[in-house]
């Protein structure tokens, strides 16, 4: 599976719009962890590693930033601003989230709840590991 942007519902009214997910009709995995970034300051990224067996989708549900995907050959850029679509990540890309504009907020969903040994912090051990 590649890397994907997912469009959401958007349900249209004039007392404010409504976006939402469900599985399996969106997103393709059942909702094990999510979380949230804020209050990121200038110039600081989030993320910058890879994950053996998780796979996330993230939403910008305020503001804007951009997911820098890596595959171990080729890396990709998704500009996140919108909150009624969302990028899927499978797993075994390195992710890296920047350039995040003021009051941004961004919404992570996991298939899995958290585990460190399914990190992998380091980009060339991340390499080796795709066999790049």
């Amino acid at each position: 599976m590649k890397p994907k942007i997912i469009d959401l519902p958007k349900i249209k009214d004039s007392r404010g719009n409504l976006s939402f997910l469900e599985h399996p009709s969106q997103l393709p995995f059942k909702i094990e962890r999510t979380y949230w970034i804020y209050d990121v300051p200038g110039g600081e990224m989030r993320g910058s590693h890879a994950f053996k067996e998780q796979q996330e989708f993230i939403v910008a549900l305020s503001g804007s930033f951009d997911v820098v995907l890596h595959d171990g050959v080729a890396e990709t850029s998704f500009s996140l601003n919108r909150s009624y679509y969302g990028l899927l990540i499978p797993k075994g890309y390195w992710r890296t989230l920047k350039n995040f504009s003021t009051n941004s907020l961004a919404l992570i969903i996991s298939d899995k709840q958290y585990n460190e040994k399914d990190y992998i912090r380091d980009f060339e051990e991340f390499k080796r590991m795709k066999n790049v």
